[in-house]
């Protein structure tokens, strides 16, 4: 038996960790979840392969085409399909239950990302494959991403759901810091066929993670047997006649075409503007992704204290001036900093405006309203990709991300003119 003099430094430890959890619970209490703990390292691992299979994508088109605008166009091709079929895959989301639906989506990607990573590791890849493959995924996310994000509030309560996106928001964003360089160091070694692969292998992280989780209560399935037009057309019209909602998905659409769409040259800068090869080209978007997650990590822990405005509007601003100073730069140490701290306002603004959805919406709509919101999202970068690669053609990189900037200013400063319609109270039957 242990004396008093024994068991103090004990129980000092115990106490000690105790805090700590409690501490750490307080900040992101989404951990209180049992799914969500077995959801979050799924994730992560998965995404940091998604982020691998990105880079090495754009890298692969340049060294095919040597192209600044076919490395936008391959961007585009995956983020083209949930422009059109987004919605459809919001009602689909409604309908059926959303674990269900992710465990399909992930395993096709899965299929996708290794049979990409087998035609470039045979030498056999072309342009055109790259843009089918690329094509087929977009078509996958268009289902995949409205699923995933609307199966948060099922694994999580609904006072944790802030939480639960930003550290959904902290998953996409780690796994930038450690997907690029791990990539950057497997096509310098091995080949861009390599980080495919280990994509494909990255996916059995959340699927395993998906058939883990515990027994979830079944909601009731809504209006399975209507016409799946006049559902979007319910589910569009909540949206419009919601002004909060309506701010937001405006705002995002704004960033979607003229901010997120800096990450597609990045390849370009890499290799152009300091003459980096592919482990070089990682480190720039590994500091973007370290300061996503510090803006992330903050909005966590902020986002009740602080007005949700200051990280919309603030954030977009500081990620405009942040880069328009990193295009003006040579000196790789200046240029780090102003990737750092465009990745941090970006996403702090991005992040915000979800939870913000995510908050407002009624959870009959949650599927079909996701899905528009991530049908503006990630269905308007090909225009953003697209519109940047075709300036940065005609009148260099520098300059096309300059132009997305100031239009990022410009809509921050309309939005906080027009912020009262934020700070009201909504209610839409």
């Amino acid at each position: 038996m242990k004396s008093p003099a024994e068991k103090a430094p004990v129980e000092h430890r115990d106490s000690l960790v105790r805090g700590i959890v409690a501490l750490l619970l307080s900040a992101f209490p989404a951990f209180e979840s049992e799914n969500f703990r077995r959801y979050f390292p799924g994730q992560v691992i998965s995404m940091i392969g998604t982020w691998m299979q990105m880079v090495a994508q754009g890298w692969l088109v340049l060294e095919i085409t040597g192209s600044a605008f076919d490395v936008g166009l391959a961007a585009a091709a995956s983020t083209l399909p949930p422009l059109f079929l987004s919605l459809f895959g919001g009602v689909i989301v409604d309908r059926y239950p959303r674990r269900t639906i992710l465990l399909w989506t992930q395993s096709t990607a899965m299929l996708l990302a290794f049979v990409l990573g087998l035609f470039a590791v045979t030498g056999t890849v072309t342009l055109w494959i790259i843009l089918v493959l690329s094509f087929l995924l977009g078509c996958v996310n268009a289902l995949n991403v409205p699923a995933l994000q609307a199966f948060l509030s099922e694994i999580v309560k609904r006072e944790h759901l802030a939480s639960a996106i930003a550290m959904n928001s902290a998953i996409y964003n780690v796994s930038r810091v450690i997907g690029p360089a791990l990539a950057g160091l497997l096509i310098a070694s091995t080949g861009s066929g390599a980080a495919f692969l280990v994509n494909g292998f990255s996916f059995f992280a959340v699927l395993i993670a998906l058939v883990s989780m515990k027994e979830m209560e079944k909601k009731p399935v809504n209006n399975i047997s209507r016409n799946p037009l006049l559902e979007i057309r319910d589910g569009l019209s909540y949206a419009w006649k919601h002004p909060l909602i309506r701010t937001s998905i405006f705002s995002i659409a704004i960033i979607s075409i003229f901010a997120w769409s800096y990450v597609t040259m990045l390849p370009v800068i890499a290799k152009k503007t300091f003459g980096m090869g592919a482990s070089g080209m990682g480190y720039l978007y590994g500091i973007s992704g370290v300061g996503s997650v510090v803006g992330t990590v903050l909005v966590s822990i902020y986002s009740r204290k602080v007005d949700r405005l200051v990280f919309i509007a603030g954030g977009s601003i500081l990620f405009a001036l942040a880069l328009i100073g990193f295009t003006f730069t040579t000196r790789l140490p200046v240029a780090l900093l102003f990737l750092f701290f465009g990745g941090f306002g970006l996403v702090a603004a991005v992040s915000t405006l979800s939870a913000t959805i995510q908050g407002a919406v009624d959870d009959r709509f949650r599927g079909r309203v996701m899905s528009l919101y991530m049908m503006i999202f990630m269905g308007f970068m090909p225009i953003g990709n697209l519109q940047i690669g075709s300036l940065s053609e005609h009148f260099g990189t520098g300059i096309a991300i300059r132009f997305g900037c100031v239009v990022t200013i410009v809509a921050a400063v309309v939005l906080v003119v027009a912020s009262r319609s934020l700070d009201k109270p909504q209610r839409v039957e």
